[in-house]
């Protein structure tokens, strides 16, 4: 007993931070912390420990000692704090409650992350991508991304997961285990969540809102999901391309691009596919299916999605727009596809024979038929035969009279809609084309790829009998034309270099 401290309960004082301890043997265990010694070591693991108390709970994991039950449900627990929590979910005390919203909650972890949700404080940060997340433990799973790790492997079969409870959800297939139903339709389902999102089919119950344009939505992922079209985040990426997605289900379609995989194959034709929501598609081209109707017109499409686009021919609604040129579109994908390959100068589709690029896959399949000489269109009046199943439309309208296409100035009429759109240009003097050279404005594409060649000095035509080089078709005629005697028949019958 030290002087000056009769009832032995004097507090030794830490030098470092002026932390009190009740004794010496305290003070001795509380100095560890900031020395980082660790003197008690697992003689299986050899994992090191600055306690002995917590050496002996760590043992636990190496016996699989649960010396702590539920007298309830019997579930059992290696520490007795664990069992205390557990205890909770059958007496439904929640004793930490949040001082903003009054939630409460079982365990005080849980309270700490949900407090972040009102503070806006992400403290988890990756050191890959940088992003930041509330819970450490979303944190790790955030990096199985970027690893492609998967930890968690099926007994059946083998099959690997990302997340535990995904690997659980997929035992049930191969045990045949629904353990929660359905009142109405009697459907099982492996988890009570999707009991309780399924329950809503029923009711139409949509209690998910968005806070931005406040549409409703059934389930709480599908309202994450969608805001994601506000926020443009897109969390999930492609480990070999790079490439971003806002769904985990769209990356894990994208990855097949790269496997090649095609899992679904047609029972008629053997055409395969990576999705079998469009394999049920294809089938109805087989069966004549149209199961999803137009409510205004009562014209019939294969699938939702293509009744969707047809919608928009009713309300004329073009929702989005490019910010470069304002051109509108009624999908958003026309809308990227129009930025990355007009503006862009992006072209995803090459020749294999002579290694041209094109912006479109349509581009690419009317061009290969250069190489193969391929007319497969054939005119029934007058044999004759096309490559472009649109050139093959235009001619027949030249047998049938019809020109479907009228001005609403001068009322005169065309065959096609671009030629009309074209024409319309002489009574509004629009000149939408220019030369980015010198800025001179064209009526058509055609007249800006004429122009040009002034500046560059570039003759495309050549007399086939002096070699003379010309910059316009018409102007090599006229000059053939005086080699033959100014015979306007025999010029247009001459070949064109």
């Amino acid at each position: 007993m030290l002087p000056g401290n009769p009832k032995g309960n004097h507090k030794h004082s830490c030098h470092i931070c002026g932390s009190k301890n009740g004794s010496k043997k305290d003070l001795i265990r509380h100095m560890r912390i900031h020395t980082g010694e660790k003197p008690f070591s697992c003689n299986i693991c050899q994992m090191t420990f600055s306690q002995k108390s917590n050496l002996n709970n760590h043992k636990k994991v190496h016996t699989k000692e649960r010396q702590y039950s539920c007298d309830i449900c019997q579930k059992s627990f290696r520490w007795k704090k664990n069992l205390h929590i557990h205890k909770r979910i059958h007496t439904g005390e929640k004793p930490f409650s949040c001082d903003i919203c009054k939630k409460s909650f079982a365990v005080k972890r849980n309270l700490d992350n949900h407090k972040r949700k009102h503070t806006g404080k992400k403290p988890f940060s990756c050191d890959i991508c940088l992003k930041a997340f509330t819970m450490k433990c979303t944190l790790d799973q955030h990096k199985l991304i970027h690893t492609g790790e998967l930890p968690y492997s099926c007994v059946f079969c083998q099959k690997s997961f990302l997340q535990k409870s995904n690997m659980e959800k997929h035992k049930m297939k191969h045990t045949g285990e629904y353990p929660h139903f359905c009142n109405h339709c009697h459907k099982g389902f492996r988890s009570i969540s999707s009991l309780k999102s399924h329950a809503r089919t029923h009711t139409g119950e949509k209690p998910f809102s968005c806070d931005i344009c406040q549409k409703s939505f059934s389930t709480k992922d599908c309202l994450i999901s969608h805001k994601r079209i506000h926020t443009g985040e897109k969390p999930f990426s492609c480990h070999i391309c790079q490439k971003t997605f806002s769904r985990r289900s769209s990356l894990h379609r994208h990855k097949r691009i790269h496997n090649g995989e095609r899992r679904f194959s047609c029972s008629i034709c053997q055409t395969a596919f990576q999705e079998k929501v469009n394999l049920a598609v294809h089938m109805r081209t087989h069966t004549g299916e149209k199961p999803f109707s137009c409510d205004i017109c009562q014209k019939a499409f294969t699938s939702k999605y293509y009744l969707h686009k047809h919608k928009f021919i009713h309300t004329g609604k073009r929702p989005f727009s490019c910010s470069v040129c304002q051109k509108t579109f009624q999908l958003r994908e026309n809308l990227d596809k129009h930025v990355k390959r007009i503006h862009k100068g992006e072209k995803p589709f090459p020749c294999v024979i002579c290694q041209s690029f094109f912006s479109l896959k349509g581009d690419l399949n009317r061009h290969r038929k250069i190489h193969t000489g391929e007319r497969p269109y054939c005119c029934s009046v007058c044999q004759k035969t096309f490559s472009h199943k649109s050139n093959f439309k235009r001619h027949r309208m030249i047998h049938t009279g019809q020109r479907l296409h009228s001005c609403y100035v001068c009322h005169k009429t065309f065959v096609e809609k671009s030629t009309l759109e074209t024409h319309t240009r002489i009574h509004t003097g629009e000149k939408p084309f220019s030369c980015d050279i010198c800025q001179k404005s064209f009526l058509l594409k055609s007249d800006v790829s004429r122009h040009r060649k002034i500046h560059t000095g570039e003759c495309s035509y050549s007399c086939f009998i002096c070699q003379k080089s010309f910059r316009k078709k018409s102007n090599l005629k006229r000059h053939i034309s005086r080699h033959m005697g100014n015979s306007p028949a025999l010029a247009s019958n001459a070949p064109v270099e």
